[in-house]
């Protein structure tokens, strides 16, 4: 978590650009992560020539021929002078990134530079220096850009909520991606799931802090494991900035949905990780062909493209509101039905309502299921805590069941998981077909009774006659004074 000093200077960053006549949270965000990339490029370029230093090998910077795109370079210039540098220079240098058949430049051919006066630049490259963004290591950093996306206002609308970060790491740390896994999240938004895997494998696979990849493995991380599809260009461009901090040099993210006919690539991934969008809906004459479901709601139709795309042995880990596990209809028993009996759905994490806040007080969960295998036990936890208290403001708190979800996951089939007073539990499949495919938690935990011990009537009666003979000799006290 942040520091309440970083906190307030990235709030102070807000506010210049909300004064500074950037009041679209959307385009402020765009714009604040230029200005961030910008600092970043040459932040990473240094670092690269000290490690080629290091190993004796050749360095040829980005900024060859473009020296004047250096941040240090460009910062300094005069108040009359920088805005056009950096409109006009800057930015078309950092547009062409990537080479011109990537995802990146691809989705900067629109990307404009819209900060409307020096003054704010200026500023805002001031307080983007204080951040000290070279110093942090690379969970604040990150802390820094996720705080930033965090003031996105109009994040909600169509369902398109910010998956907390702990909530990312523990579904990132449930499906274990491993070195070789092809990964997808198919509505990625900001690819903070995608940026979480990438930071997985690399910490797996280092000894002592060191990276035990080879070149050609780092290549198969950075070109062949990452996919994101977005349908709002504003968030690819987002998303594809995001990677490329994280190192990534050609991510792959693609501006499209993916519940269209535009889309298809069925059994290609190994693990997907997602959390679509709740309230959306699709034009039926739009929607995919190899969606069978008959519904509308994006929720469940997103269920049916997960499965489509795994391969056999592929892994799951979504958020879906709670509607999904309990729903009457047609398309919801569907696709309940469809997670049991062709997949083994293998865990329910019931997540309290406030993990959204303060964008909404949605209930949710976590599905974790495998594709090709039948169900035999679903694993339930009722989540309490996720270390933040549940109101709007968020606070770090004691109380936090995400490392117990994660050691008891791991332990599930080794432990006794059939009382249902705890907080997790086994429930057959035959009970759940029963219950009319019901995956909601509340339809098979069992409340806890408390054993309450009552005195004997003897006892009472005892008791009470002692109390009924003081009385009646506080009354022959008081006839005696009168």
């Amino acid at each position: 978590m942040l520091q309440a000093e970083l906190k307030s200077k990235i709030r102070k960053l807000w506010d210049k650009f909300w004064s500074g006549g950037i009041s679209n949270p959307l385009q402020a965000i765009e714009q604040i992560s230029y200005l961030i990339f910008m600092k970043k490029l040459e932040d990473k370029d240094i670092l690269d020539e000290q490690n080629a230093s290091l190993k004796g090998i050749k360095f040829r910077s980005i900024f060859m021929g473009h020296e004047n795109c250096k941040w240090s370079e460009w910062s300094q210039e005069r108040s009359d002078k920088i805005l056009s540098h950096v409109r006009d220079v800057v930015f078309p240098f950092m547009r062409g990134l990537g080479g011109e058949n990537s995802h990146y430049s691809t989705y900067m051919k629109d990307a404009t530079f819209s900060l409307p006066t020096a003054s704010l630049l200026i500023e805002a490259v001031s307080i983007i220096n204080d951040l000290h963004i070279k110093e942090q290591n690379q969970d604040t950093q990150g802390d820094i850009y996720e705080y930033l996306l965090s003031e996105l206002q109009s994040a909600g609308k169509n369902g398109q909520f910010r998956t907390p970060r702990h909530i990312i790491k523990m579904m990132v740390e449930l499906a274990n991606p491993q070195l070789g896994d092809r990964v997808l999240d198919p509505a990625c938004g900001t690819a903070g799931f995608l940026v979480n895997v990438y930071e997985h494998i690399l910490k797996t696979n280092q000894k002592s802090g060191v990276s035990t990849l080879t070149p050609q493995k780092k290549k198969i991380l950075d070109e062949e494991s990452l996919y994101g599809y977005d349908i709002d260009r504003t968030m690819v461009r987002i998303a594809v900035m995001n990677l490329m901090m994280h190192g990534i040099t050609n991510p792959k993210i693609v501006g499209e949905d993916t519940l269209s006919k535009r889309y298809n690539e069925k059994g290609v991934y190994d693990i997907i990780l997602a959390n679509p969008p709740f309230k959306g809906s699709i034009n039926e004459s739009e929607k995919s062909d190899e969606l069978t479901i008959s519904t509308s709601k994006t929720e469940l139709l997103f269920l049916e493209l997960m499965y489509n795309c795994l391969s056999i042995g592929g892994r799951c880990a979504v958020i879906v509101p709670d509607g999904v596990l309990f729903g009457n209809s047609n398309a919801h028993k569907s696709i309940r039905r469809l997670l049991l009996e062709k997949c083994r759905l293998d865990a329910i994490i019931s997540m309290p309502s406030g993990v959204f806040k303060p964008y909404a007080g949605v209930s949710t969960a976590v599905l974790y299921f495998t594709k090709g295998e039948s169900t035999e036990n679903v694993w339930f936890y009722d989540m309490e805590a996720d270390g933040l208290s549940l109101d709007d403001k968020r606070n770090e708190i004691d109380k936090n069941d995400i490392p117990d979800i994660l050691e008891s996951f791991e332990k599930r089939n080794k432990e006794d998981n059939r009382d249902r007073v705890k907080k997790h539990f086994f429930v057959p499949i035959e009970e759940i077909k029963s219950n009319d495919w019901d995956l909601s938690i509340n339809k098979y935990r069992q409340e806890k009774h408390e054993e309450v011990i009552y005195r004997s009537s003897k006892e009472i009666i005892k008791e009470a006659k002692k109390e009924v003979k003081e009385l009646l000799e506080g009354f022959e006290d008081l006839e005696k004074i009168l």
